[in-house]
């Protein structure tokens, strides 16, 4: 029987996370021996639990080697312009550069900007409005002509081809053309296909942004990796994300999508125009598994050195790790919350009382042994604002009495909400959860047990988790299969409420496809609270906006949040330059990674 295996599922989750528990309090929180004669890397340095925690573990700037991930995902798309998962990203800097990224620092260091194309950050002038940069020399593409600042733009324009390339983040189609009166680079009419009036141009190394007003996030938003450069007569348009063109340290030798991806050196990239990336290895490779406890049995026998997608050792390959390689674990906080998000074009999910049946009828407490407990999943989720962010309360903001009630399920608040909202006995929905991402289905069962107690009759359909922008990124898609949760979950883009809600809350970010206002969020006030952010000079005033933005969010009741998260990655005894960073919400930073041969 179906309710039989799922409680025996559920007791595992829970035994498992005890486990987890009494292994983890055993463990020192910092490098150096675990006491059983483990505590060093094959490389020769210091190793143990936590010590590429916001340090490095394993210095060394010895190149050569092969460095294997392992993964259960394969990007959303490898196309600068369209991914948007945090790890594709991370690994995007392997073949892309932007004007300004990420500092090569560990932790918060990490999220602090510096030039990268560029040769030093924007002069900034006419109040905020216009950003110019001046191109490094010696920067080129893989087949060694240079990159120019018509490239740049080029790629950035690309972000306008909604219809043909969507997926990603449009904060700079909104920020620089906000009546929306570019067409994109596909259908522009100009000669050199670079319309967009915005962006100046005037020689191949000087780059001028012109903003219709000013945007305090604006830098922020060009590190992100879908302001990289595209040349135009490499653009293959829908097909860019197959073998994308490189203007970093290496290259695309081969991809076969859900099953292996293969980088190699750039011969024509030059360490010398290049202050952020090491570029240690010779190769790089991705081996793609479908089934996560197959991928982490591989991991801890050394067949791999990091799992790419960052999100921890499933239940079976953490306890085996704690237990018998604990000096080759961390457990940093992750700048993600993971949720469970209500589709107002859902009935009846907008009716605001049936949105609340469900956050108080959940066991958060249930929800968070499903994540791997405290340790290994993180903290109860009270609301939508990672620790992480500025204007963020943590728990402290409980408007729901989640943490204050421990967990528990408010039987008698959830009960009267089914009623206000017209459905005292309840009623019938689904759940959405990726089919490779056994802890969302986990997360789940739980919440699909506790719902029952109040009379919400759940069913789980896992959909293709490759295929996230196309399914639960399209509103239509959702309306008709019933979605009316979907689990899923989120951390910043850049570290500012912007960075992290806009894409989420605000409603000019609802896309027909590759939407992640899963919610449906059309607030008007929410909307002035973004808008006046975006152009607020003063920290503390932003913090402010940030926090209110929260209030409005949870006020809503559109979330049901599971933890504010924590990860135990693994991190193999070969690795060099190993260190977890603020940038890419406290997993590893891809780029300065070696391997000892």
């Amino acid at each position: 029987m179906v309710t039989t295996r799922r409680n025996a599922r559920r007791k595992q989750a829970v035994a498992a996370a005890a486990v987890v528990a009494a292994l983890l309090s055993t463990a020192a929180c910092g490098g150096g021996d675990d006491g059983n004669g483990k505590g060093k890397d094959k490389g020769g340095a210091a190793a143990g639990f936590d010590a590429a925690n916001n340090k490095i573990a394993n210095p060394s700037t010895k190149k050569g080697g092969t460095l294997k991930f392992a993964g259960v995902q394969d990007a959303d798309s490898w196309d600068t312009t369209r991914g948007y998962y945090g790890f594709v990203w991370n690994f995007m800097r392997y073949y892309s550069r932007q004007l300004v990224t990420g500092k090569a620092e560990p932790g918060k260091a990490g999220a602090e900007l510096t030039p990268d194309l560029a040769t030093e950050r924007a002069k900034i002038t006419d109040d905020g409005k216009t950003y110019t940069y001046t191109l490094r020399d010696g920067v080129t593409w893989e087949d060694g002509k240079p990159i120019t600042s018509q490239d740049v733009k080029y790629g950035i324009e690309r972000q306008w081809a909604q219809d043909v390339l969507s997926g990603g983040p449009v904060y700079l189609r909104d920020i620089l053309d906000p009546k929306g009166e570019y067409k994109g680079p596909y259908k522009d009419t100009s000669k050199d296909k670079l319309g967009l009036k915005a962006i100046e141009t005037p020689d191949e190394k000087t780059i001028i942004f012109k903003l219709p007003k000013a945007n305090s996030d604006f830098e922020e938003i060009l590190a992100l990796t879908s302001s990289s450069p595209v040349r135009q007569d490499k653009d293959t348009k829908s097909k860019y994300g197959l073998k994308p063109f490189s203007s970093g340290p290496y290259k695309f030798e081969s991809y076969s999508p859900n099953k292996s991806l293969v980088l190699v050196r750039n011969e024509n990239w030059k360490q010398s125009s290049d202050p952020v990336r090491k570029a240690l290895p010779d190769k790089i490779t991705l081996n793609l598994f479908s089934n996560a406890d197959d991928m982490d049995n591989k991991l801890i026998a050394g067949d791999f050195d990091l799992d790419i997608n960052q999100t921890g050792l499933s239940p079976q390959g953490r306890t085996k790790a704690l237990k018998e390689h604990k000096e080759n674990l961390d457990n940093p906080v992750s700048g993600y919350i993971r949720y469970a998000v209500f589709p107002q074009n859902v009935a009846p999910f907008d009716n605001i009382d049936c949105r609340k049946a469900v956050i108080y009828g959940a066991d958060h407490k249930s929800l968070q042994t499903a994540r791997g407990g405290p340790i290994a999943g993180g903290d109860i989720g009270t609301n939508m604002l990672p620790p992480s962010v500025p204007g963020s309360e943590g728990q402290k903001y409980d408007p729901y009495g989640t943490a204050a009630n421990d967990g528990a399920p408010d039987t008698a608040k959830a009960k009267a909400a089914l009623k206000a909202c017209g459905k005292p006995e309840g009623f019938s929905t689904t759940i959405a959860v990726r089919n490779n991402k056994p802890v969302e289905v986990a997360t789940a069962e739980s919440l699909q047990a506790s719902l029952g107690k109040i009379g919400i009759k759940v069913e789980i359909d896992q959909y293709d988790g490759s295929q996230t922008s196309g399914i639960i990124g399209n509103p239509s898609v959702v309306k008709k299969k019933n979605y009316g949760i979907i689990i899923m979950g989120w951390g910043p883009d850049f570290p500012s409420v912007q960075g992290y809600g806009a894409p989420l809350w605000d409603s000019s970010y609802i896309l027909e496809s590759g939407n992640n206002n899963f919610a449906m969020i059309d607030d008007k006030a929410i909307d002035a609270n973004f808008d006046k952010f975006s152009v607020e000079l003063d920290a503390e005033k932003k913090k402010a906006i940030a926090t209110e933005i929260n209030h409005q969010v949870m006020e809503g009741a559109y979330y049901l949040p599971f933890v504010f998260e924590k990860f135990i990655n693994w991190r193999a005894p070969r690795l060099t330059n190993v260190y977890t960073t603020d940038a890419y919400s406290g997993t590893y930073d891809f780029a300065s990674l070696g391997v000892v041969k």
